[in-house]
């Protein structure tokens, strides 16, 4: 059976997506690959496929605990035989996978770099008939990368103790033109076949929101997705407490997931989630790494992550099946702060010499800075994205919602006059400089008990801006700040004039800031392709069915069809078990599972509505 049959047969597919044909076809010529495609791009097919091709067994070495287990429990889902050797497993349970391991049972077996150290693993593995071996996540390799792991590392030295070396794969989602060489290098790929498809996530609708109150902007957004699968991330484990308590006592069918809490409580929490009997989950950056649910709706940021691969990772979990899905990020200056706080008090990385932890903290400051320039930009946020991985794109996208409402230019020279005077005052009276939240809390005429007792409300500034909001005010500041008038000191978070704020104060330079306009149309439908009414019926009552299912499986609903599956079958309402093949994502096997119900389910829609 040759490849094509093979994407038809197992996973339901008629034709590859971007790349894929090329690293599989690398694959089988026995020749190394490189893959560096978006999240949801389909790198996993770019392993799963050969390893039913190959002769032998293919070892996906993964650090992603979450993956292997949705991955294993899809593939078993379609009829393959596969298996997975991490922590959550007990010694005996490990002894049995190596025992069918040994007797050919597997044809695709995942692992976790540190498990490349045991010495019972590597005693199995040189018996092992390995043909293709497959880093996944291979920026965490590369010291330049978000999420370095020093055991991958020792991913080279296990190749070279192997009997005979395989075909060895790379595949990575986030990775700069640095970490794309570390990997190469590091992994010493032999002259591999390289595909680069592309970062860019058409299906996602990117938002940077700065609300006066994340919770009640968090409430509105939730409302607006009533009945949609999301997650929402938090900086830290006591705000994914007080956002799950906050959401649960309002009725939401919401969990919550962060390193802090007993292994049994997270595994539960997720399976919740991954089963949709709590629909949203409220994590930490813990949760959610090679998580494989495909019909997550929406991914809401209640905090600024701390650099732009670890936010469009994260992002890149919603619309894994290629519907419309919403990446929303609601902004704030005090996330600056908790970022950089994290940087500086973070314990990974500890075996590592002070020299390189020192190199790995600067890299870890610049993408912070690029975060946060992601946030305050007034130009297209997918092209932000892109252009940081160094991808060409259009100046406008049309579905973020920079492009979407577009900006208008304001004069804001008597306020920027305002802010500049007051930053001055404050420094002379105080003799120190402070941060925006003591600025903007004078500007507005506020009466806490700080500025009383520094006396602030006498100056001539105090109130200047008492009809504005703070985040216009903080907006102005970001502005100030991005044309040279202001410079922020990181390290004590405050914001000093430069030479250039004299032109303003006392020249009379005028100041233009783009400020954001009321967009024409509303934001587009989220979670799922826009439908006809009589296919949003029918999607309804597949999707009711493929729950029914599920259940009776005890399986989570998205591995017995994908969203993207079911509006296709709504569109096409198959009537016969050969049209229902030619659904996209329906393969052989979950053709006879499952075709007969759905086709039955069709028909009595088509009869009742004719």
């Amino acid at each position: 059976m040759d490849k094509t049959e093979l994407l038809q047969r197992i996973f339901g597919y008629s034709q590859f997506r971007p790349g894929q044909e090329e690293l599989i076809d690398g694959v089988q010529a026995g020749k190394d690959v490189f893959g560096i495609m978006p999240t949801g791009g389909g790198k996993s097919m770019c392993y799963q496929l050969p390893a039913l091709l190959l002769p032998g067994i293919t070892l996906v070495i993964s650090p992603l605990i979450s993956l292997m287990r949705d991955q294993v429990m899809a593939l078993k889902a379609a009829g393959v035989s596969a298996a997975y050797i991490n922590s959550t497993l007990n010694g005996a349970q490990v002894q049995a996978v190596y025992r069918n391991l040994l007797a050919g049972k597997y044809k695709i077996v995942y692992v976790a770099p540190e498990r490349l150290d045991y010495p019972g693993f590597g005693n199995v593995a040189a018996k092992l008939p390995i043909s293709f071996l497959a880093v996944d996540e291979a920026h965490c390799i590369s010291q330049w990368g978000q999420d370095f792991r020093p055991s991958y590392l020792r991913i080279i030295n296990f190749i070279g103790s192997l009997p005979r070396r395989p075909v060895v794969g790379a595949f990575t989602a986030t990775a700069t033109k640095q970490v794309q060489e570390d990997v190469e290098r590091i992994l010493q790929l032999q002259s591999p076949v390289r595909t680069v498809t592309g970062f860019d996530r058409p299906n996602l609708y990117f938002e940077v929101l700065q609300p006066e109150s994340k919770d009640k902007e968090l409430r509105r957004l939730l409302a607006a997705r009533s009945g949609k699968s999301g997650i929402i991330y938090c900086a830290t484990r006591k705000k994914v407490e007080s956002v799950c308590e906050d959401l649960q006592d309002r009725g939401y069918g919401v969990t919550r997931y962060h390193a802090g809490l007993p292994e049994e409580e997270r595994s539960a929490n997720q399976e919740d989630f991954l089963y949709d009997r709590k629909p949203i989950m409220v994590a930490t950056n813990a949760f959610g790494m090679g998580i494989d649910k495909s019909n997550v709706s929406f991914v809401i940021h209640y905090n600024m992550p701390k650099s732009i691969e670890a936010y469009y990772q994260e992002a890149g979990r919603a619309g894994r099946d290629g519907t419309d899905a919403d990446c929303i990020l609601l902004y704030s200056g005090s996330d600056v702060s908790t970022a950089r706080f994290l940087i500086n008090n973070g314990s990974e990385n500890e075996e590592l010499d002070p020299a390189q932890r020192e190199m790995i903290h600067k890299q870890d400051i610049a993408r912070l800075e690029a975060m946060v320039g992601y946030c305050k930009t007034k130009t297209c946020l997918r092209g932000y994205i892109l252009e940081y991985f160094g991808q060409k794109h259009p100046e406008i996208c049309g579905s973020c919602g920079n492009c979407r409402g577009g900006f208008a230019d304001v004069d804001i020279t008597k306020e920027a006059q305002m802010i500049l005077s007051c930053v001055k005052r404050i420094h002379d009276q105080l003799g120190y400089w402070v941060g925006v939240n003591l600025i903007g809390n004078v500007l507005r005429g506020s009466r806490n008990k700080r500025i009383q007792e520094l006396g602030l409300e006498e100056l001539s500034t105090y109130g200047l801006l008492k009809n504005r909001s703070r985040s216009d005010i903080h907006a102005m500041i970001d502005h100030l700040e991005a044309e040279g008038y202001l410079m922020s000191e990181q390290e004590h978070q405050t914001v000093r004039l430069t030479a250039l704020a004299s032109q303003v104060l006392y020249q009379g330079k005028a100041v233009e800031m783009k400020v954001a306009a009321e967009p024409e149309e509303p934001a587009p439908a989220i979670g799922s392709r826009k439908l006809a009414g009589e296919e949003a019926d029918l999607f309804d009552a597949l999707k009711e069915l493929r729950g029914k299912l599920a259940q009776k499986a005890g399986i989570p609903a998205y591995m017995v069809f994908s969203n993207a599956t079911l509006t296709d079958m709504a569109k096409k309402r198959p009537r016969t078990m050969s049209e229902f093949r030619k659904v996209s994502g329906v393969g052989e096997i979950k053709a006879a599972w499952y075709g007969t119900a759905f086709l039955k389910r069709i028909q009595k829609y088509m009869d009742e509505n004719e």
